[in-house]
C-alpha cells in the first residue's frame, strides 16, 4: 500500500499519464459516441439502453440514469470497492506506471513483503510453466480429459489450465533459478520427505501428473493450484489436492473466480455460489459470469466478508449429496447472520451445476437459477425429508432442525414471518407448539423440548378400544383396528400413535406386554386406569369422525400454504389442481359435520 504522505503527488502524476477510456474499457464495453465521448451500459445500475458515458479529453465519467460522475480514481474505487490510495495503485498498474519505493515499518515487514512477491513471481513461473506442459505432447491425456469435461482452447486460455508432468524434478529445475531453496519450500509447490535420522532430502514436485487449476487472488495473481489426478487405483491417490497454507494463500481466505467474476457480480446484483472449481468453471464459459466457488468447503466468515464488498444477495447451488447439502447449510447459516438475502438453486435428477450445464443446456440452468427457493422454503423442505412423518416427535425434532437458521436472522419480524412458515409447512396444528416455535424464533432460541402431552379423549377412547378382551365387545376394537389399517394418515397427528398401531397389531394377551416403548406404554396406562367399562361401538364411531374431520382440517390448512405458493410462482396449473382437492375436501367435511348433527338429533 502507497503511503499516506506520498499518494496526493502520486495521484497527480499518475492522472496524468492515466487515460481514463483504457482505463474502464477493462471494465465495460464503450463504444465511440461522438468526437470525444464514449458511452455503454452502466456497470452501476440495471439498465438496458447506455446512459454511462465518458469524455475523452477531460476525463471523466457520467451516468445519466443513475447520476453517479467522477475521474478514474472515482470509477475504480466504486467498481473495486477500494480505498482511495488502492484505486490509485490499481490505476498505475493497470497503465504500466512503476509504483514509488515503500517504507517499511521494521526489518521484519520488508522480508515478509520481499517473501511474498518472490512467492507471487514463482506462482506465476509455475502456471506458465504448467500451462507449456499441457500443450506439449505430455499433456495430450490432460488435453482429451478437458475435452471430455466441454473445455474448449480458448476456455483453457481463460482459466489459465495445465499440466504438471510425472516428474519429480521438472517444476523445481525451472524454478531453482529464481529462488533458494527456504523460499522454494515456502511456495508450496515443492515436498520433502524427513530420514531416519532427522534431517530433511532434497525437495521434488508437489504436484505429479495432474490438471492443474490456478486460484488467483482477488487481483487475478496466481498464489495457489488445485491439482486433478489422471490416473485410477491405488496408486492414483487423492482425486483432488491443493497447495498448502502458504503467506499467498489460506484456503478458507480466497474465493475461487471473485477476480473475474466481481464486475459481473455487481452489475446482476448477486452471487451464484457453487461447491467446486470444475462448476464454477462450467457455468462461467457458458456466459453466466457472477460465478465463484467454496472449492468444497463451507463458508468461512472471511470469505464472507470479501463477498460483501461486491454483493448481499447469494444463490447457493451445491451439490445435491449429503455433503453438499451439509455444506450448504453451514454455509446459508453463516451469510443468514451476516445478512445477507439468500435463495437456493436445486437441479432435477442430482446433477450437479457442470454435468447439468453439459447435458441439459444453458437455458434449462438458467430457468433452474430463475426458480431458485427462498432460504425459508429451502430448509422447511429439508426439514420434512430429515424427519418425515406427522407426530409431535417428528415435529419437534424439525422445529430444532429449524431454529439455528431461524435464530441467525438478524430481523425480528423475518424471524417471526420463518416460523410462522414453518409452523404451516410442517403441519403443526397443536396451539401449544406452535407458540414454543413462535416464541423459541422471537427470542433467538434454537430449541424447544419435547413435552408429553396428555391424551385427548379421543385418544383414550381408542386405546381402550384396541386393549379390549374380552370377546363381547370385540365389535368396537375391530371397528378401531379397521379404521387405523384403511386410514393411517388420520391417526399421524396423534401423540399415542405408536401405541395404537402396537395394540392393533397384537394377537391377544395383556395389552400393556404388546406397547414396548415406556413412554407410550405409561400412556395406554391412564387411558386404562380411568376405564370403568369398555368402549361402546357408537363411542369408537364418534371418536374416528372426529379424527376423520381433524385430518381433512389438517389438509385443508396445508392446501391453502401451497395454493399461496403456487399463485406466487404463477403456476396456474398447480393452483387449479390443489383448488380442485380443496373443494372437494370442503365438501367432504360439510358432509361430515351434517351427519354428526343428524346422529345427534333425539
Amino acid at each position: 500500500m502507497l503511503e499516506s504522505r506520498s499518494v496526493t503527488d502520486f495521484a497527480q502524476s499518475v492522472k496524468q499519464q492515466a487515460d481514463i477510456v483504457k482505463v474502464i474499457e477493462q471494465y465495460i464495453r464503450l463504444r465511440k459516441a461522438g468526437a470525444v465521448n464514449y458511452s455503454g451500459l452502466c456497470p452501476f445500475h440495471k439498465e438496458k439502453s447506455p446512459s454511462f458515458s465518458v469524455h475523452a479529453v477531460r476525463q471523466f465519467y457520467h451516468c445519466f440514469g443513475c447520476g453517479v460522475s467522477g475521474d478514474v480514481f472515482s470509477f475504480v474505487v466504486k467498481i473495486e470497492n477500494v480505498s482511495f490510495p488502492e484505486a490509485v495503485r490499481i490505476v498505475a498498474q493497470k497503465c504500466g506506471i512503476p509504483l514509488p519505493k515503500k517504507e517499511y515499518s521494521s526489518p521484519e515487514e520488508a522480508a515478509e513483503a520481499r517473501l511474498r512477491r518472490k512467492l507471487l513471481d514463482l506462482h506465476e513461473a509455475a502456471a506458465t510453466f504448467f500451462e507449456e506442459q499441457l500443450r506439449g505432447p505430455e499433456g495430450a491425456v490432460a488435453r482429451e480429459y478437458l475435452a471430455g469435461r466441454g473445455l474448449n482452447e480458448q476456455g483453457i486460455k481463460t482459466f489459465r489450465i495445465g499440466y504438471a508432468p510425472e516428474s519429480f524434478s521438472a517444476l523445481r529445475d525451472k524454478l531453482s533459478g529464481m529462488a533458494d531453496a527456504e523460499t522454494l519450500r515456502a511456495s508450496g509447490l515443492f515436498s520433502q520427505k524427513e530420514h531416519e535420522d532427522g534431517t530433511m532430502g532434497p525437495i521434488y514436485d508437489r504436484f505429479r501428473k495432474r490438471v492443474m487449476f490456478p486460484i488467483c487472488n482477488e487481483s487475478g495473481r496466481v498464489i495457489a493450484f488445485t491439482a486433478r489426478t489422471l490416473e485410477t487405483g491405488e496408486k492414483a491417490g487423492p482425486k483432488y489436492i491443493n497447495s498448502p497454507e502458504t503467506p499467498l494463500y489460506s484456503k478458507g481466505q480466497v474465493l475461487f473466480n471473485l477476480d473475474k467474476a466481481r464486475t459481473s457480480i455487481r452489475q446482476t446484483e448477486f452471487a451464484l455460489l457453487v461447491e467446486g472449481q470444475m462448476d464454477c468453471i462450467s457455468v462461467f464459459l457458458r456466459g453466466i459470469q457472477n460465478v465463484i466457488a467454496t472449492s468444497g468447503t463451507a463458508f468461512t466468515e472471511h470469505q464472507v466478508n470479501l463477498l460483501r464488498r461486491h454483493t448481499s444477495n447469494v444463490a447457493v447451488n451445491f451439490d445435491p449429496d449429503a455433503a453438499g447439502a451439509n455444506a450448504a447449510e453451514k454455509s446459508i447459516a453463516l451469510l443468514t447472520e451476516e445478512g445477507f438475502t439468500i435463495k437456493i438453486v436445486t437441479l432435477d435428477d442430482g446433477l450437479d451445476p457442470d454435468r447439468y450445464i453439459r447435458e441439459r443446456g444453458v437455458e434449462a440452468y438458467v430457468a433452474a437459477i430463475r426458480g431458485a427457493r427462498r432460504q425459508a422454503e429451502y430448509l422447511i423442505e429439508r426439514a420434512r425429508q430429515l424427519f418425515p412423518g406427522a407426530t409431535a416427535e417428528q415435529k419437534v425434532k424439525a422445529m430444532n432442525f429449524l431454529l439455528p437458521h431461524i435464530r441467525r436472522m438478524p430481523e425480528a419480524l423475518a424471524r417471526g414471518q420463518f416460523a410462522h412458515d414453518a409452523a404451516q409447512k410442517l403441519g403443526i396444528d397443536s396451539a401449544v407448539l406452535r407458540e414454543e416455535l413462535r416464541q423459541a424464533a422471537l427470542k433467538r432460541r434454537d430449541h424447544v423440548e419435547m413435552k408429553t402431552s396428555p391424551l385427548t379423549e379421543v385418544e383414550r377412547v381408542l386405546l381402550r378400544a384396541l386393549a379390549i378382551i374380552d370377546p363381547e365387545h370385540q365389535e368396537a376394537r375391530q371397528l378401531a383396528a379397521r379404521a387405523l389399517e384403511q386410514q393411517p394418515a388420520w391417526f399421524e397427528q396423534l401423540t399415542a400413535i405408536p401405541a395404537l398401531r402396537a395394540l392393533a397389531g397384537r394377537r391377544a394377551g395383556d395389552p400393556m406386554e404388546a406397547v414396548e416403548d415406556e413412554a407410550q406404554r405409561a400412556l395406554l396406562a391412564q387411558a386404562l386406569l380411568g376405564e370403568t367399562r369398555p368402549p361402546a361401538v357408537d363411542e369408537v364411531a364418534g371418536a374416528l369422525q372426529q379424527i376423520e374431520e381433524e385430518a381433512i382440517e389438517h389438509r385443508l390448512r396445508e392446501l391453502r400454504g401451497q395454493i399461496a405458493e403456487a399463485e406466487r410462482k404463477s403456476d396456474m396449473a398447480e393452483t387449479l389442481r390443489l383448488s380442485q382437492e380443496k373443494l372437494r375436501l370442503d365438501k367432504a367435511l360439510r358432509e361430515l359435520h351434517q351427519r354428526g348433527q343428524d346422529d345427534g338429533k333425539p
